[in-house]
């Protein structure tokens, strides 16, 4: 996903799968504490669903939203931790082994490949610590 967009403004946005089915609307964008840079997206999937937490990368912003490219299916299966709070290094691994993402490839040479365990990571955007 490019890095250089606000990610206030994915709220709100559509979601779609890899095949272009809609999952729902992005709520909540969260951010990697050690870089600042979004990491997860939670997805409203339904009037009455709960939220999917999606990876930021490798997904990509196109004109209609946000293209994930995972099926609909595993996005729905994804682990639920509920939204408004931190994701702990425990649920962040949780997310990374649901969606197969290679944790020891980090974004920038900077960050660490394994998120330090007394640190909490998923900072959402926009909130205060």
């Amino acid at each position: 996903m490019q890095t250089d967009i606000d990610p206030r403004s994915l709220i709100g946005r559509k979601a779609f799968d890899r095949n272009g089915t809609k999952i729902g609307t992005i709520d909540e964008v969260y951010l990697d504490d050690a870089t600042g840079e979004p990491e997860w997206a939670a997805v409203r999937t339904g009037l009455f669903s709960r939220d999917a937490f999606v990876p930021l990368e490798p997904s990509e912003i196109v004109d209609e939203g946000l293209r994930i490219p995972y099926d609909r299916k595993l996005i729905k299966d994804a682990p639920d931790f509920g939204v408004g709070r931190h994701l702990s290094p425990e649920q962040e691994l949780q997310l990374y082994h649901h969606y197969r993402l290679d944790i020891s490839s980090p974004a920038s040479d900077s960050v660490p490949s394994s998120p330090p365990v007394d640190k909490d990571f998923g900072r959402i955007a926009g909130s205060e610590d």
